[in-house]
């Protein structure tokens, strides 16, 4: 006997259709419908009618929709899936080293068993936690992942739910943590058909519906974005999630949905033995976000900081378009303030936006690990015109400065695929939805986006396009060839000096001191006794340190000391103990 419940509070009358064979549905306290129905077992195909319509509708909160999103869905029993992490106790945020992976350009074949072969590389590398974007289910063959409109289902794409498990599970036998990219800012705009069931939806944002977080019935529909994130946690063994462009989320309510969220995970975690970490995506420069609950704040752990990412970009590429425009203007001396505080605009003019924006962070509450700073990330790269990673636009020595920037931060670093050796492969914007207009549609507005940003339609690859996608898989032939090689050798000794220095890993914001010279081109970060010295002029630069250098610990390109005075070549970095 299996039960079949959804939940539809404006309809009199619901069925289910099981293997074929239609059943009517009885109706349950809060809206909800239920069904027993006999022989149903794992792997049945089941589609819900909804009021008299004839039209079956997959269910809302579906584990598993193998014939895609338009299809019936299938029963997926959680408990099929035999695991083996029985002793994975977790990996905490603080002190770790995140890579973000979009599992469909990871690799050739662009599933989760092809990526599984990959995971010797991470642990070679020293990753911590492998960030996966969106992975749920999306109309078409190829996608980042933001147009889901199956929350609760893995996509086909890439293996299901049991290619999903198979992944954690080898991650885990690795000694990776696993966080899952979860949008609930929006649905995508092909098979969203939540509100033919109920009142999910309150308007839409730029990118499409979005959730009645606080309306009338919006109690079930917030139930239905934070079960969703307790189900990956759980079930899926996942030990964080990145929570996509939460400034998009519409909550007035006295306890944000964030909040809310926090304090079920928290319990979660206590439950199941092992820490998880959630993460948010924020276009507010809100400390309250990243703010302990016991300090009046919503208690999430970290936050993506691209104010870290929009200062190390300016600076090292000299854009200054759009929102870099102040980024740009306030150089190193902008950057020197990023790296002790988190955010350039704390309560300060914005000229992108015409407005003051952010708020100020109390250094003396607020960890430097609840920052993710990063070089690159998949918004920063895809959402430029041709994809192009920056190792189009700098040299390997300027790739090198900026990763020991990000690296030696008091922040939680954190990689995009293929950034650790340089890769030259573009990551372009993709997606390939069955119906043309909807295409065509997207095809144009990519187009007319980039526009504004000064790109023409010739530079903007057909996001359609077969050959877009594949395009942006990563060459694994690159990591043995110079100079990706070096490149790579280089971030794997970064990374193993952050773990071998307890400097590197303090998280304490009032600790950093930067030194900036904006003519000469130099920085100099103070972390306890360790000093990061960064040349970007185009000279060797010989400076100065407040004590005498005890030994080079690491350097990009030969360096030399003498007392207190360290001589450091154009484009290139060392990172000394006194």
């Amino acid at each position: 006997m299996a039960e079949y419940r959804v939940w539809a509070p404006e309809h009199d009358r619901m069925r289910v259709v099981v293997d074929g064979e239609t059943h009517p549905m009885y109706p349950s306290p809060g809206g909800w419908w239920h069904a027993e129905v006999d022989g149903a077992e794992h792997g049945s195909a089941y589609a819900f009618l909804v009021g008299d319509d004839e039209t079956p509708l997959p269910d809302p909160r579906s584990l598993w929709q193998p014939g895609g999103v338009h299809a019936a869905s299938r029963r997926y029993d959680q408990d099929h899936f035999l695991w083996t992490d029985k002793g994975w106790t977790g990996r905490q945020l603080p002190g770790s080293v995140l890579y973000e992976c979009h599992i469909g350009t990871f690799t050739a074949d662009g599933t989760f068993d092809a990526a599984i072969g990959r995971l010797d590389h991470l642990v070679d590398l020293g990753v911590d936690l492998v960030e996966l974007l969106p992975v749920n289910a999306v109309d078409g063959p190829w996608n980042w992942g933001y147009d889901g409109v199956g929350w609760y289902a893995v996509t086909e794409n890439y293996g299901g739910p049991d290619g999903l498990k198979r992944f954690v599970d080898a991650a885990h036998a690795r000694g990776l943590g696993v966080v899952l990219d979860v949008v609930y800012n929006h649905l995508g705009p092909s098979g969203a058909y939540l509100d033919r069931f109920g009142p999910y939806f309150a308007g839409s944002n730029i990118w499409g519906p979005s959730l009645n977080l606080d309306g009338a019935r919006s109690d079930e529909v917030r139930r239905y974005a934070i079960d969703n994130a307790l189900m990956w946690l759980r079930d899926f063994h996942i030990d964080g999630l990145r929570i996509d462009a939460v400034h998009a989320l519409r909550d007035t309510r006295a306890i944000h949905v964030l909040e809310q969220l926090a304090v079920e995970v928290e319990s979660l975690s206590a439950h199941v033995g092992r820490p998880l970490s959630l993460i948010a995506e924020s276009d507010l420069n809100d400390p309250r976000l990243i703010t302990a609950r016991e300090g009046g704040g919503y208690g999430l752990h970290a936050q993506w900081a691209d104010d870290i990412h929009h200062s190390l970009h300016t600076v090292l590429t000299g854009e200054s378009q759009g929102y870099y425009g102040d980024f740009a203007a306030a150089g190193l001396t902008g950057l020197a303030h990023v790296l002790c505080r988190g955010f350039l605009h704390e309560g300060t003019w914005s000229s992108f936006r015409r407005r003051v924006h952010g708020a100020p962070v109390d250094t003396r509450r607020i960890p430097g690990h609840r920052f993710l700073a990063y070089l690159q990330n998949h918004d920063q790269i895809g959402n430029r015109a041709a994809g192009d990673r920056l190792t189009q636009s700098l040299t390997p020595g300027q790739l090198a400065c900026g990763a020991a920037l990000v690296f030696t931060s008091p922040f939680t670093p954190m990689l995009f695929m293929g950034e650790e050796w340089g890769a030259r492969t573009p990551w372009q914007f993709f997606s390939r939805f069955p119906d043309a207009a909807l295409r065509e549609a997207v095809r144009t507005g990519r187009t007319a986006e980039f526009a504004e940003h000064g790109w023409g339609s010739s530079e903007v690859p057909d996001p359609n396009a077969e050959s877009t996608f594949l395009d942006s898989k990563l060459d694994w032939d690159e990591p043995t060839q110079e100079p990706h090689a070096t490149l790579l050798a280089l971030h794997r000794e970064l990374i193993a000096l952050r773990r071998q220095r307890p400097e590197l890993t303090d998280p304490w914001l009032d600790e950093v001191e930067v030194d900036v010279d904006e003519v000469a081109r130099t920085i100099v970060v103070h972390r306890g006794r360790i000093r990061v010295v960064v040349n970007l002029g185009h000279t060797d630069a010989t400076i100065p340190l407040d004590q005498r250098v005890a030994r080079i610990l690491l350097a990009s390109e030969p360096a030399a000391a003498e007392q207190n005075l360290i001589i450091v070549p154009p484009e290139a970095f060392a990172i000394a103990l006194l």
